[in-house]
């Protein structure tokens, strides 16, 4: 029961990590490709590193690769906080849908 659950969530994870990529691909402006790859990665690695400690041989070793997510999610905040106020300060305006 818990090779399923860890998996399942190996494959939830990888979902999410395809579709953070999808997004970075198709997504008009560098704002919008940020926020994709902000929410969707963060949450594909949670979801990885919560399958791989339900594999971990020892408590201690599952809770090192618990802790490798928050530092997952202040990195990608950021490198996502510099990466936006770059393009802002370049002049860089969001996407905007055209009015009918």
């Amino acid at each position: 029961m818990l090779e399923m659950a860890s998996g399942g969530l190996l494959c939830i994870g990888a979902f999410f990590f395809f579709a953070g990529t999808l997004g970075l691909l198709r997504f008009p402006d560098v704002y919008c490709r940020l926020h994709a790859l902000a929410k969707a990665d963060n949450l594909g690695l949670g979801c990885l590193l919560l399958g791989l400690a339900l594999q971990a041989d020892s408590l201690a070793a599952a809770l090192k690769l618990l802790l490798i997510w928050p530092l997952g999610l202040a990195a990608s905040a950021g490198v996502s906080y510099a990466i936006a106020r770059r393009a802002d300060a370049l002049g860089i305006a969001p996407w905007r849908r055209k009015d009918p």
